[in-house]
């Protein structure tokens, strides 16, 4: 793995994109918007067209079978996997958002995207692709994919899960998922642009952060009659704020 300056630049014309999931589609549609050729996306089965750069958004477990099959037709051969190492191809790209499908260029203007290279030119080819999106790049080892995909998952993908346990809950309250979704996303988005802009600890509020444990045992007993499954996951989340708090500096 090499260090993180940048290297000479190195212009990528074409792309051809591997994989017609969620991100290949929104990758070719985005590359294609910032103005370079960009053949595909290829589905299963299909071998790419030879292009400057071939650019695998397939899932994990198939990143080193498509490398296989599409060794040689591009200069360089790279994957948008954010936790499976570089070894089976030239550089690594992983857009730091979720994507539905439909997305284009819009969708990756000013998200970071991690990229990992054997050697300056692959840094390179990931660098120029980034900036063709209008992403912010930045270097992730090998040896560190592990944690930044973890940190990516609980970030995005478990908070999606505590959202859909918003809604378990809200239902006692006769609110449906809708509804619940509806009144709550304007908490759940002021929550997150103050974790953006402070931090967790200054960001936490509610009874946990003001030691008011009535209210938990209160909150506790009402997920306990009405959604009993959940409480495990109450407790531990409980439990990590109770820890967060602790952090939290003391108002003069």
């Amino acid at each position: 793995m090499i260090p993180s300056p940048a290297p000479s630049r190195r212009a990528v014309a074409t792309v051809s994109v591997v994989g017609a999931g969620r991100l290949g589609t929104a990758m070719a549609r985005a590359l294609t918007e910032a103005g370079l050729t960009v053949n595909g996306p290829f589905r299963r089965g299909e071998r790419a067209r030879r292009a400057d750069v071939v650019l695998l958004c397939v899932p994990d477990a198939e990143i080193a079978g498509a490398a296989r099959a599409h060794a040689g037709i591009g200069r360089r051969l790279g994957h948008t996997s954010g936790a499976t190492p570089i070894q089976d191809v030239d550089f690594g790209l992983h857009p730091l958002q979720t994507f539905l499908g439909g997305e284009g260029l819009a969708a990756f203007r000013g998200i970071g995207c991690a990229v990992a290279a054997h050697d300056h030119d692959g840094l390179g080819v990931a660098r120029d692709l980034v900036d063709a999106l209008g992403a912010r790049a930045f270097v992730i080892d090998d040896g560190a994919r592990g944690s930044y995909h973890a940190a990516a998952s609980i970030a995005s993908n478990y908070l999606v899960t505590l959202e859909d346990a918003a809604e378990q809950v809200a239902a006692a309250t006769g609110l449906s998922p809708a509804e619940t979704r509806a009144l709550f996303a304007p908490l759940v988005r002021s929550t997150v642009e103050n974790w953006a802009a402070h931090g967790a600890a200054s960001s936490l509020t509610g009874p946990i952060a003001r030691g008011d444990e009535a209210t938990v045992d209160s909150q506790r007993a009402a997920v306990a009659e009405h959604a009993p499954a959940l409480l495990p996951l109450f407790d531990v989340l409980a439990e990590r704020t109770r820890a967060l708090a602790a952090r939290k500096e003391p108002s003069p």
